[in-house]
């Protein structure tokens, strides 16, 4: 076996040592790292057999079993080194077998590294996992309210099917919570769960954040290019709120997304398949924008597989009370206090409209605890426009009841006058200009 000049060379630049023989199991080869980190010199070694030099050398075996040797350890003039050793085969003969050689401590180096590499790797799952993470399962969903028990029971259905969803509602609505206790309730649980505010990006800036791109396909590209959040929610769930706010490029490429299962990133040419649910939401009117032009009729129809529009909170009022003491619990916690709603506040809190819906319920009792004096929640606590809208509908029902109470009082003096009778009642309905049924009504 002959080693020419340009192998030779490039095994004097490695730094690990290296020892090569021949299939008489002579000594070929020795590099510069070898002697260092032996001691055995070049021409006490070169040309010899290596077991009349090396007592207990393991090489020959290999040459016999054609088996490589792994992580031997080996001892020379008190140095500790280990050794990795194969054969070296030219068309199915073994012809040699070659040792790679390296300290103890280089060992060592390369597993801390390793260890810490694989500590922050971790770390990084750990972090990907906590963002990718979906929060609220269905028992968070506050369904007191008969419409909220319904809506709750088709959550939980369609979750177990891998259809695609449309959530429509309100700003403020927990749309972002449902499709949370969606992905929970389903199949891919086990599987990330990425949330995407579309409205947070702009045009470039979202098909990059949802597909990714290739390195140097624009200006300010990361070397190693980026992973698109398609890629990233494999095997998961989507979810791309305030959907409607998506430019008409991005329209194209998330309906070709949707049809063909796959991903181009930005500057390639390689579709990538992506296993993924797509969950959409908005508080805005697709309909018309289909109608208007500003968004696509195809790509429209493909998130609305399954329609699902989430009522607001002034349409299910039986749920105000238990979420106002939900989000009281945390308060309770934090301040080590049995904060509690007065009847006042409970009130007041479920006659007002809520045109915020469930964030402004979550906002108002914040400042409802930062205003309390004890530990009870009282009606002058609740922020200045909920006690104000208290107080109009107060007006509001007096004057209701003051023209009610002088309607009766009137009609009760008519029929003290013409009689309590079927034709004293005609006559007063007639005196009145009403029918004799509003009469009725009004008598009640």
């Amino acid at each position: 076996m002959v080693i020419d000049t340009w192998i030779r060379s490039v095994f004097d630049s490695l730094y690990d040592g290296i020892l090569i023989i021949g299939k008489d199991e002579n000594v070929k080869y020795v590099n510069a790292s070898y002697t260092r980190i032996t001691g055995v010199k070049e021409e006490d070694i070169v040309g010899k057999k290596l077991r009349e030099v090396r007592h207990g050398a393991r090489l020959p075996n290999v040459l016999q079993t054609r088996k490589p040797i792994v992580g031997a350890l080996r001892e020379e003039n008190g140095i500790d080194y280990v050794v990795n050793m194969s054969p070296i085969l030219s068309k199915g003969e073994v012809v040699g077998a070659i040792s790679i050689v390296s300290t103890i401590d280089d060992a060592l180096d390369l597993s801390q590294t390793l260890n810490r590499y694989q500590s922050k790797i971790a770390k990084l799952e750990g972090r990907m996992k906590a963002i990718q993470r979906a929060r609220y399962t269905m028992d968070d969903m506050v369904a007191t309210d008969p419409k909220s028990r319904e809506l709750k029971k088709l959550l939980l259905r369609i979750s177990k099917k891998d259809t695609t969803i449309l959530l429509t509602g309100e700003s403020g609505t927990g749309k972002e919570m449902a499709a949370q206790a969606i992905h929970n309730a389903s199949d891919r649980a086990g599987g990330p769960f990425i949330a995407v505010n579309c409205a947070s990006f702009g045009g470039n800036l979202l098909e990059s954040e949802l597909f990714g791109y290739e390195e140097g396909s624009f200006t300010g590209a990361r070397k190693d290019g980026k992973l698109g959040l398609f890629e990233a929610a494999d095997g998961g769930t989507i979810f791309l709120d305030e959907i409607a706010e998506i430019g008409a490029e991005v329209q194209a490429k998330l309906l070709r997304t949707l049809q063909e299962k796959t991903v181009r990133r930005i500057g390639g040419i390689r579709e990538i398949s992506v296993d993924v649910r797509v969950l959409a939401a908005t508080n805005r009117d697709l309909e018309s924008m289909v109608s208007s032009g500003t968004f696509r009729e195809d790509l429209f129809y493909r998130l609305s597989v399954f329609p699902v529009t989430l009522p607001p909170l002034r349409e299910r009022r039986e749920d105000i009370i238990p979420l106002a003491e939900g989000f009281l619990l945390q308060h309770k916690n934090d301040l080590k206090s049995d904060i509690s709603l007065g009847d006042d506040a409970r009130k007041m809190l479920t006659s007002y409209r809520w045109p915020g819906n469930i964030r402004e319920l979550k906002n108002s009792m914040e400042f409802a605890v930062n205003m309390m004096e004890n530990e009870v929640i009282t009606g002058r606590n609740l922020p200045a426009r909920i006690q104000a809208s208290m107080e109009d509908k107060f007006k509001a029902e007096s004057l209701s009841e003051m023209v009610r109470k002088f309607e009766r009082e009137e009609i009760v003096k008519l029929l003290n006058l013409h009689g309590h009778t079927l034709e004293g009642k005609k006559k007063v309905a007639e005196i009145l200009g009403i029918s004799l049924a509003s009469l009725y009504s009004k008598i009640k």
